[in-house]
């Protein structure tokens, strides 16, 4: 069964906005998606209906909290389908969970870690950092239209390789990589895996069972969620090894002047006051898209993809492979003598067209192929043909503007 847009779009009342009497088209989810009623509502909950501290406070509204708080673990559990509750870190975003694992792997001189030649920044400083202390660092080469080269990573596996890093869908060019294969050839190499599904998670549907991988983060405000969320999973037995880089309030359950005993995980991952009302919005997003199906959010944003394609195929230098199947939800682009930087704020004062400009936090890639940057249009589920068509329309009129 196929998706309703129309009835979705009434969830986000800010696609009910006009600039100039005219609709916007936002086609940068790839950055932040747009919220629906639902996760803004229960949001405001907690600020409008019971605020207080959840874990440390016993009167109702501080157990209240606790227990919406441990709710959206639930959910969360259930959205990934990870095997226990404790698994599930509430992070910042993706950025905090990638290094919350880089860090406590406590990796030594002589160790290596392999990773794509697309990784965004959150992924690929994390290692890069870890060089300092003699830690190696490989990057597996991408085919000539950037899809995963399987024979490349195999070649780089040896008993160095203590860690492979890598991107699940790219946010460069919406490339998903072959993540299942990649985890069995780490794994026969006893090699852990983290995945970067930032740009995943929101749009596919993931089974960390059924992939067995060992780490995985991704980002809240992706997939309908306020900023400042994610979540980190991991398997039990990994993090019950692993010591906290961040320690404070809730991480521990006693201390003296000389010593302290850290909580149990998830907790001890958890430091501080928490965004207890971000998390909540979480859950709430995560419950959203488990309704909608990501199985119909994918076909979709494929199939707008497809649309746009066909239409500026001969007018744009595509990122990534030509086959719009390839690429999800993503359209990256260049067009000659043009600087995207220019293209898409022409596009927003003059049409409403809300795209992104720019290295799109990749810039090891774009250094490597000589470009300044691309201009980038993302899609998700509550995008229509009609907005489509928009953006094709405003680039063709825009582009002969600047050219």
């Amino acid at each position: 069964m196929g998706l309703n847009i129309n009835k979705i779009r009434e969830d986000f009342d800010i696609l009910k906005k006009k600039i100039n009497n005219k609709p916007i088209t936002y086609l940068d989810s790839a950055c932040v998606s747009l919220k629906p009623r639902q996760v803004v509502e229960k949001i405001n909950s907690y600020y409008n209906e019971f605020t207080a501290c959840g874990g440390r406070s016993m009167h109702r509204f501080g157990n209240r909290v606790t227990d919406e708080v441990e709710k959206s673990r639930g959910v969360i559990k259930k959205f990934i389908n990870s095997k226990k509750e404790n698994e599930i870190i509430f992070t910042r975003n993706s950025t905090e969970g990638l290094n919350i694992v880089t860090k406590s792997l406590e990796l030594k001189k002589g160790d290596k870690i392999i990773q794509t030649d697309k990784e965004h920044n959150s992924s690929l400083l994390p290692c890069l950092v870890l060089k300092e202390n003699g830690v190696l660092h490989e990057i597996v080469k991408s085919n000539d239209d950037n899809t995963f080269n399987l024979e490349n990573f195999e070649n780089k596996m040896d008993k160095s390789v203590k860690l492979v890093s890598v991107v699940h869908t790219s946010n460069l060019d919406g490339v998903t990589n072959p993540v299942k294969e990649i985890i069995k050839i780490a794994h026969d190499h006893n090699a852990l895996v983290l995945l970067d599904s930032a740009q995943s998670v929101p749009h596919k549907d993931i089974d960390v069972k059924n992939l067995d991988v060992d780490f995985m983060a991704f980002s809240g405000h992706k997939m309908l969620g306020s900023s400042g969320t994610g979540i980190l999973y991991g398997k039990e037995h990994l993090l019950n090894g692993f010591k906290p880089f961040l320690i404070g309030g809730e991480t521990v359950t006693d201390s003296t002047y000389n010593s302290y005993t850290l909580e149990k995980i998830p907790h001890r991952f958890e430091a501080g006051l928490q965004n207890y009302a971000g998390i909540m919005g979480l859950g709430e997003a995560a419950k959203y898209l488990m309704r909608i199906g990501k199985s119909n959010i994918e076909k979709h944003e494929t199939n707008l993809n497809k649309r746009i394609t066909e239409k500026l195929i001969d007018d744009v230098k595509i990122i990534g492979p030509e086959d719009s199947s390839l690429r999800g939800g993503v359209f990256n682009f260049n067009i000659e003598k043009t600087d995207p930087h220019e293209l898409a704020l022409m596009l927003d004062e003059s049409e409403n067209v809300m795209i992104r400009s720019g290295a799109h936090c990749v810039h090891s890639w774009y250094n490597a192929h000589n470009l300044d940057g691309s201009a980038r249009a993302t899609l998700y589920f509550y995008n229509t043909e009609e907005e489509v068509d928009r953006f094709v329309e405003a680039v063709k009129k825009v582009s002969k503007l600047l050219l």
